[in-house]
Order: C-alpha cells, then structure tokens, then sequence
C-alpha cells in the first residue's frame, strides 16, 4: 500500500523533472546527466541523518529538498532542512560555490516552500514549482553587490552584505541609494521611497493609491527603473487587462528619461509589449494583458486579439466564476519574473484571475486610485501610499469639479403607455430591427426599463437638448465650442441610440459625435480614442466601460452620466477620466477658445452623484447567501431561480470535491440518487427551453406556439420543485451535505480589516481547560483496574511494555463520548494552565504522545513533552553507552538505527514485520536490516525496545 509520504514524493519528483531536474536514486548518482540533478536519500555527515534529496547544478551542491506528506505543517521543520545543508561530507562541501548550501525547499508535493540563505534574513516562502536549475545558477553566481556601491557615500544608508557570497536581489535591494526627486511629483516621490522601504522590509505585496490622473505609471517606471539599475532585477512585468491600457504605458516608458543621465529608458532597457505569445530574451520590461499572459501559461500559441480589447472586468457576472486554473510553464517558470506591477489592481477581475499573480514568485505591487476592500485584502492590507483626490487638487495635480444635475419626469418615474389608435415599435436589441404593432392593452414601465426594455426617445431628447441649451449658459459660461464631453451609456444599443440623438439636437455630422466602444467598427477603438484625445473632432464620444478606466485623455472637460452605477470604485475611476490636468497648449490644441483646465463637470442625468454607492462591483444576486440558506429556500418550498441556480453550482462544486466514500454516504441520504443527478435536475429545471416546452404540453399547445409567460411561470416552479423534491423531503441529506462542505472548506477571509481589542487568554478559556483536565485526570484515576495500558501506567516498577495496540484502546477510550477527548486538546489545556512545563505546540499531535500525556497528567515526568523528543533523548543516551563500552557503528548502521529509533517514537515497538513497510522496504527490507545490522538484528531490537520505551 502506498504511504502518505511516498505519493508526496511521487508527485515532487513530477515536479522536479517538470523544472529540468534530473531525479536520481541514491545508487545511480550520475551528476553529469544534466545541468541540475536532485539525488534521493543523500547521506550526510553522522548526526545530520539524510536529506531527502540533494540539489547539484553543474555537478555542485547548491542546497537540500525535505519531503513531507500531504498536510503536513512544513513551518514546523525548517530548521531540519538547514541542518541538512551543514551537513555535507567534505567531498561535496569542498566542491560547493556556497557553504552552507543555501537554497532549502521543502515540500509536500501540494505545498512547497523555499528559503535562499543568501538573503540578508532569509524567510520560507511559498512557490508554485520548484526553481529551474539554470535560475540556481544564476543566482550562486551573481557578483557580490553591483558596482555603484563603491562609489556610495555610507552616512546616506546603511546595508549588510557580506562579500564572500554572491548577492540576492533582497539584498542588493537593502543597498539601493536614496530617491532622487529629480521632476518628480512630491507624491511620486514620497511612493517610490515608501515602495522601496516596503521591498526592503521583503514585504511580498505592495499597494499604492494614487488619485486618477496623479502619475502612478511614472511613478511605476521610476521605481522599476531603479530596481533594474541597482537592484539588478533580471526582468519588470508590468500587467494590464486590456490591449489600450498596455499600449498607453508602452508610451509613456517610451518618452521617459532617467532622473541622473536624462536618457530615454527605452534607450537602457528593452521594454516589449506582448503582441505574440513569446517573451524575448533580451527584454528588461515586459508590458501584457492578463489575458494574453494567462493564454501563455496554458501553452497557447497565440491569442485572440479581440480578446485583449475588453476588460473582463466590465463583464456581468465575471466575479462569480471560479478562480481559473494555472498549470506550470517551463517556457514562463514562476521565477520569470523578479517584480510584477499589477496596473489598475482595483478591478474585480483580479478575483477570477488572482491564480495568475500567485503562480509567480515575484513581488507584487498593486496600483489604483480607488482600491476596495478585497483589493487591501489581496495585497495584505500594506498600504505604501495613499494620496487622495482631494490632495491632488491641493497640490495641483487634479483639477476639481462640479456636479450639474438634469433630471426628466420619465427618468425618475417611468412612464404607461395607453393604448390607442397607433403603431409602437419593437426593435430586437441585437439586430436593432425593428417591427410595428398597434397596443392593444397598457404597458407600465419603471426608471430600470428605461434603454434596457424600454427607448424612451424623448427623454434621450429632453436630456439632449437640456445639455444643449446650458452648455454655454450654465455649465461652462460664454463657451461657444462644445468642451470635449464624455458620455456613459448603458450599453452598446443605449450609445447608438444617444449618438443619433446628440448629432440631430447639436445639428451636426458624424465627425462631431462617435461611439467608442468595443462594437465599434469602422476604425480600431485604440484609434478612435487617439482621435477623441489630440483631434478637434469628435466634441462628444459615447462609451459604455470602454474608456471608463485607465484611459488618459487629459482634454475632457465634461463627464456625463446617462448611466447607474451601483459600485463605488467603477463610480471614481468613470469620473476619474476629466480629473486630469492638462498644459495649456495641448488643450488649445483641441479646444481653441479654451484658456485653461480649471476644473471638469459631472453633468449627472440619473442621481449618480447623490445615491448610496456599495464598495465593489456587484456580484450575481444570491452570491452572498449561505449555502445552509439556500438549503433552508428549498426545504421551505421555495422556486426562486437565483437560489436554486446558486444551490446547483455550489453541489456541482461538492461533488467535485467528493471522494467515492463521501459521494457513497450522500446517495444512500438521498435514497440511491447521486449528487451529480440532483445538480442536473436542477440545471434542467432552469432550462428556458425545457420550461417552455413543459408549459406547451401542460396546455396543448403546438411546438410553434409559445406560451404564456403565466404557464411558463407555472411550469418552472413544478420543474424546480420536482428537481429539488430530494433536498426539499430529506433532512438528514441536507444536514450531510451541509457537515461535508465544511469539512472540505476553509474560508479565506482577505476583505474584512480586524484590529487588536485584547491580547492575552480569558479566564472562560482557562477554566475550560481546567475542567478538561479535571475530566482527563479523573477518568485515569476511575479505569485505571479496567484498562491494560493505564495498568501499566500504575505499575512501579513496571511489569511489561507497553504496545500500541495498548495506546490504541487507550486512545478510544478516551474519545469516546461523554468525554470526547483528545490528545491535541489535551495537550492545549496543560499548555495553557501550564506553559512553562510543556513543550511542543499542542496541534498535529501523535498517537504515541498519549504516554507523555498520561505521565504528565500522573505527576511521573516533570515536563509534558512530544513522545519523539524524549525518544530521540533515549536514544542519544543509548548511543553514548555503547561507545563509551567500546561498540561502534557505520555510517550506515547508524542510518538503519535512526530510522528503527523514528519507528518506535510513533508506534513504541518495533517487530521484524515492522521491516516490510515504509521506510524500510525501500531500503531494502528486513534482508537488508540483518546484512547491516548482522546476525543479532533481533536482540538489538528488543535492547532498543526497551531502552527507547520507557
């Protein structure tokens, strides 16, 4: 049967050969096989054990691998892969480019963490892969500190390196020389020194809020050209999500000069925008979609450029999709990348695509002007800057604005249409054609219906024609020329409608007033929005989201809402696109008569501006709603389509994480029916199709008669009733099902913000240790005649060994109710009543530390500690006897030793059957235990038996 650790070790060594390792076994070393080989079971000096795989680059040793089972708690044996590293034998540690090894994984195959010990203070992080051999290389043969330190005066700084070691990039970037201002903004300033105190603290995530149009990307390129320069950064990501915004910073890279030689940075250091799916090899800075960059890591050859144009972002329901899959990319490795800067890292987006960022191990840094809650979540609520509208109108980096309300009766109310003599018009909203019926009964519609169910033409006219008439006598007074005005429409058949509108109200030709949205067609939006930012015409662009974020267009004067807005940070950035100052001459340059940009307006046509705004895009309506809810919906009766249609995902979810025996325990709850049927059924029952066709044999109807929306109603509460008669009729299966997805499940809460109310233990929390201690004490001292192994316990001296079969039922006994406890609680209660006696965290406790507990609970052992560790002391002691009477063992005698020890501190014996299993078997076996250990193999056992098992 194969072991926890041993498929943890299938899976590393996967891993391994995914990131160009050569894995080799112990007898078949052949450090030549590749650039990087990781050998199995390395013996290492005596009293450093073996490491589980040592790491050679060139036919070198550059560091260690420790293997751990899946969940296991790897924090917990850090300090065993350090030791492994110090332990090499002298033939390899001659050899080494670094002593001691630096570079120590450790792994479960699920979880891997790393440490570079050439760090100033090297920290376990966690990566996605394993490090290719060639980045290790690299990395050991890195000049000590860049040249410019020589030349740096030390009262500016201060910095800890040694010389004899090659250098990391966490500790060039604790040498990095004071911020010059040079033409930087103060807030631009103050962002790239508090980003690089951030970097020097090895703080992973870095956030900065910067007000809309304040200069976060020079900022961004100002530090990135510093990290380049003097912290040796080997290659900057500079991600975007869509195509323009990537093409605005490859600009601005492009005009930037450097603040101490004044050289253009594109003149330094290659900057690529990603139009292919391939990254050059010279390229310093690397701007991409995270589109195009996902497509890459999936192995795509090329993308879809449409698919670069959109923000998904903007798209309804993009936050409610699962987090999309990454898979590892030996072209991309995840240490491609030294820095990535996340642009416009507010959005939403990052949510569905967050498995992107994680995949790299790289520093991130977040820019936003508007960042929402799970934005300070994401990047570990370190705020670096935070520099806000109102300051940058202070310091004369935004202009201000005002509000001018236009509101029309129908805009407000809605309006009833009445029936009459006369044709209304039916226009499909995707072809836009349009039919002519006479109404025959009254049709209500509300303020929501309005551009969506329902074009009110004259209150698009009315708007119109308001902003017409105030532009020159109340917006922007004595203006003859139409300020350039951005338009938000609600979507792309609500924009033609108000283009077609604004040039027959204003009286002019197509070139005064255009659509830019993804729909656009005659030119490239990319060209459309040129055009509207350094052209007189279009006076008037109408959007839907297109231009709504990002998007530089200094000369806008007008923002014009004809849309809603529910979220607060889309809200800030739509208006963030008139905020942005603008010299003078760029804007005569568009709007002759215009003297100068003192502030912008927000014509607001539906309340924008005055109504509760929430703080993150609006997700799908019963997201929020707990799964026991939409469980308790169903069994009350309940049809609503949006709970059943939340309740389908989550079960298709549960069933995907269900093992056979869980998906067992659930058919049988709900009387042979599988979960995956139950979530079809629903899905059916959701099915327009389906419902209407219900609904047509309910009334006789024809298949090309479509029935009543009444019928259809009715026909889907009986489809869904029907679909969900087992969760609604079954108790027990909702209980079962509601215990199964908690015991899957932990939530991962990065949205809400906590602060330190108190800091020490409560004395309820105390006394419900002590009463559990009571409880535990009490119960030894009442079974101690009924029970074998407390026998033991009792007996001075003792009569016997104890075996594990006897912890075994001790350790039933103990959980078995009333008393329900166990070792790990235990342990918890006496380190909480007395810390200073116990040792070892009470979490991840072994079955054998039941004997320590009952020690310690029966006052025979002075301190509580983990069963292992008092073993492991035995066995020193054992050890140090037999040499002092003159017995010696072999390296690996004391290998077959250690591991015969590590046997009996988990299960306090070892029997020659013991041999056929893991670790031993794949040693070789009780054969290979008697050929090392010779002859008297069993009388050593029982000696080790004895002297260990105390």
């Amino acid at each position: 049967m194969t072991t926890p650790e041993q498929r943890a070790r299938e899976v590393i060594d996967k891993k391994l050969a995914e990131s160009g390792w050569v894995v080799q076994s112990r007898d078949e070393i052949n450090l030549s096989a590749g650039p990087g080989v990781a050998v199995r079971e390395f013996v290492l000096e005596p009293g450093h054990g073996h490491a589980d795989y040592l790491l050679f680059v060139d036919g070198k040793a550059v560091g260690a691998l420790e293997a751990k089972p899946e969940g296991y708690p790897l924090t917990s044996v850090e300090g065993q892969g350090a030791k492994y590293t110090a332990g090499l034998p002298y033939s390899i540690s001659a050899s080494a480019p670094v002593s001691p090894l630096p570079f120590v994984y450790l792994s479960t195959g699920s979880e891997t963490k790393f440490a570079n010990g050439l760090d100033p203070e090297p920290r376990s992080r966690s990566i996605f892969q394993f490090h290719r051999p060639e980045t290790l290389r690299a990395w050991v043969e890195a000049d000590t500190l860049p040249q410019w330190i020589h030349d740096w005066h030390p009262e500016t700084g201060e910095y800890a390196h040694n010389p004899k070691r090659p250098s990391s990039l966490r500790a060039r970037l604790q040498a990095m020389p004071p911020v010059l201002r040079g033409s930087l903004y103060d807030n631009q300033f103050r962002a790239v020194a508090n980003l690089e105190k951030s970097l020097r603290e090895d703080r992973p995530r870095s956030l900065i809020q910067m007000a809309t149009g304040s200069g976060k990307t020079i900022m961004a390129i100002t530090s990135i050209y510093r990290l380049i320069k003097y912290a040796g950064a080997s290659r900057v990501l500079f991600l975007v999500d869509r195509k323009n915004l990537g093409e605005q910073a490859e600009k601005e890279f492009g005009n930037y000069r450097t603040p101490d030689d004044h050289r253009k940075f594109t003149e330094l250091y290659n900057v690529q925008r990603l139009q292919s799916n391939t990254i050059g090899a010279s390229s310093k800075v690397v701007i991409s979609t995270i589109q195009r960059l996902y497509s890459m890591l999936q192995g795509e050859a090329e993308l879809d450029p449409a698919l670069e144009e959109e923000s998904l972002w903007e798209k309804d329901g993009a936050l409610s999709k699962e987090a999309l899959p990454v898979v590892y990319n030996p072209a991309i490795p995840p240490e491609h990348f030294d820095v990535i800067f996340v642009d416009e890292c507010h959005r939403s987006i990052y949510s569905l695509w967050r498995q992107v960022l994680d995949y790299f191990d790289a520093y991130l840094v977040g820019l936003t002007a508007t960042p929402a809650a799970h934005t300070y979540g994401f990047f570990q609520r370190n705020l670096v800057m935070e520099y806000s509208h109102e300051e940058a109108v202070a310091d004369n980096v935004n202009v201000d604005f005002e509000v001018y309300n236009i509101r029309t009766r129908i805009t407000k109310e809605g309006a009833t249409i009445r029936p009459g003599d006369y044709q209304l018009g039916i226009r499909d909203r995707q072809t836009r054609r349009v039919r002519w019926e006479r109404p025959d009964e009254p049709l209500t519609y509300s303020a929501n219906d309005l551009d969506r169910a329902v074009v009110a033409e004259d209150q698009l006219r009315t708007i119109i024609r308001t902003f017409r008439d105030k532009l020159p006598t109340e917006i922007f007074p004595g203006r003859r020329e139409v300020p350039k005005t951005l338009i938000f429409a609600k979507d792309d058949s609500h924009a033609e409608d108000i283009v077609k509108i604004v040039r027959e109200e204003f009286g002019k030709g197509n070139d005064f007033c255009q659509k830019i949205t993804y729909k656009s067609t005659d030119k490239k939006p990319s060209d459309l929005i040129q055009e509207f930012r350094v052209s007189y015409n279009p006076r008037i662009a109408v959007t839907v989201d297109m231009i709504a974020t990002g998007t530089d267009i200094k000369p806008i004067e007008i923002v014009m809402f004809m849309r809603s807005v529910q979220s607060r940070v889309h809200f800030e950035q739509m208006k963030g696109r008139g905020v942005r100052v603008v010299d003078q001459t760029t804007l005569q340059g568009v709007t002759p008569e215009a003297q100068a940009k003192t502030h912008f307006v927000i014509v607001d046509c539906v309340g924008v501006t005055e109504g509760p705004l929430s703080d993150t895009q609006p997700l799908e309506r019963k997201k929020t709603i707990s799964f026991d809810a939409l469980l308790e919906h169903v069994a009350l009766g309940g049809t609503d389509p949006d709970y059943l249609s939340s309740l389908a995902a989550r079960l298709a979810r549960l069933d995907r994480q269900c093992g056979d025996e869980e998906k067992k325990r659930i058919s049988d709850a709900a009387g042979g029916t599988r979960l995956a049927d139950i979530v079809h059924g629903i899905v059916r029952a959701l099915d327009p199709d389906e419902q209407a066709a219900v609904a047509r044999i309910a009334q006789s109807l024809p298949e090309d008669v479509e029935p009543k929306p009444a019928d259809v109603d009715a026909a889907a509460k009986t489809l869904l009733m029907e679909a969900a008669a087992p969760l609604a009729t079954k108790p027990a299966l909702r209980q079962l099902l509601i215990a199964t997805k908690r015991s899957f499940e932990q939530i991962i809460d990065d949205v809400s913000l906590d602060e330190l109310l108190e800091a020490g233990t409560s004395e309820e929390a105390r006394d419900k240790a002590r009463a559990l201690v009571r409880s535990f004490e009490q119960f030894l001292a009442e079974k101690k005649g009924e029970i074998e192994a407390l026998e033991f316990f009792y007996s001075q001296p003792y009569k016997r060994r104890i075996s594990f079969a006897d912890i075994k039922a001790l350790h039933a006994a103990i959980k078995a109710p009333p008393r329900l406890l166990t070792p790990e609680r235990l342990w918890a209660a006496y380190k909480l009543l007395e810390q200073n006696k116990v040792r070892g965290a009470s979490s991840q406790r072994k079955l054998a530390d039941i004997v320590s507990l009952v020690r310690f609970a029966l006052h025979q052992e002075p301190e509580l500690v983990p069963y292992a560790d008092g073993v492991q002391v035995r066995f020193e002691h054992w050890m140090a006897t037999q040499e002092l009477g003159g017995r010696s063992f072999t390296v690996e005698q004391r290998r077959w030793l250690e591991m015969i020890r590590d046997h009996i501190a988990q299960s306090l014996e070892i029997t020659p059957d013991d041999f056929g299993y893991a670790p031993f078997v794949e040693e070789g076996g009780l054969g290979k235990a008697r050929q090392v250990l010779g002859p008297d193999l069993t009388k050593l056992m029982d000696e080790l038996n004895g002297a260990l098992v105390s």
